[in-house]
């Protein structure tokens, strides 16, 4: 009989261990649902796209559309936790679960779409240089053998090397360091997203932004690489579409004073 009961209960722990290993592994939209929150890593260092007001509160055009994110998901824009990320931790984050989705000004590229899935793109930006206004520089060729700086993460280095490979390049975390280290002469100029040097140059008439445009970086929301992800980015992607086709964007643009 001892034996009889001893097998019955090894039974029970086989079964039970196959029923946790049965267990479907939630995907993230459900995961949000069920938590009611979104978290969402941004930028608070790129305006317009994410910075701090003077009382350190989080705007700009990414986090409103967070917000907007938040809104058709959980129906109320509160529901959202922002987490400030940089152009060299993003992906980090997002891989390891602390945040939900991206929204960092994070452009799609091929490199990129190895690790990562992308939403739509919600707005198109394209890479210029930033430099003293007594510049006599016109194009990339003419920082041949100078200094151009670029922050850590973002697309910038790449562009360099393939265009100019004799330029030596700095890198620093954020665009606040790069514009200072420009105006202490530390180099001939920045390589950026337009609309980020845009708004590095608004109110100093020291510098300028030389018009040619060395690439096209489509700004995406980023999701984590894995099969849970595909409900969020068909939802998160119907929201931008409705937003786009609505007019809602070029609202946000005009509010944020970004150029198309």
């Amino acid at each position: 009989m001892k034996k009889i009961i001893l097998c019955f209960l090894f039974l029970c722990l086989i079964c039970t261990g196959c029923g946790k290993k049965q267990e479907k592994k939630t995907d993230t939209l459900g995961e949000i649902v069920k938590r009611d929150k979104l978290i969402i890593g941004v930028r608070d260092d790129t305006a317009p796209f994410g910075f701090r007001d003077k009382n350190g509160n989080l705007i700009g055009y990414d986090i409103d559309l967070a917000r907007l994110i938040a809104k058709g998901i959980l129906k109320d824009e509160k529901k959202v936790d922002f987490v400030p990320v940089t152009a060299s931790n993003r992906i980090m984050k997002l891989n390891s679960g602390e945040v939900d989705i991206l929204i960092a000004t994070m452009s799609i590229t091929e490199q990129r779409q190895q690790i990562l899935d992308f939403s739509m793109p919600y707005h198109v930006a394209g890479q210029a240089i930033l430099t003293n206004r007594a510049s006599k520089a016109t194009s990339l060729k003419d920082f041949e053998g100078k200094k151009l700086i670029i922050v850590f993460g973002s697309t910038s280095e790449n562009n360099l090397r393939t265009n100019v490979p004799e330029v030596e390049v700095i890198g620093f975390k954020t665009y606040k360091d790069a514009f200072n280290a420009l105006k202490m002469g530390k180099a001939q100029g920045i390589v950026a997203d337009d609309t980020i040097l845009y708004n590095l140059s608004r109110n100093d008439s020291s510098v300028k932004i030389l018009p040619k445009r060395y690439s096209q970086e489509p700004y995406a929301v980023a999701f984590r690489k894995e099969k849970e992800s595909a409900r969020l980015i068909r939802e998160i992607d119907y929201i931008i579409d409705n937003l786009q086709s609505t007019g809602r964007l070029n609202k946000m643009r005009e509010k944020w004073n970004i150029k198309n």
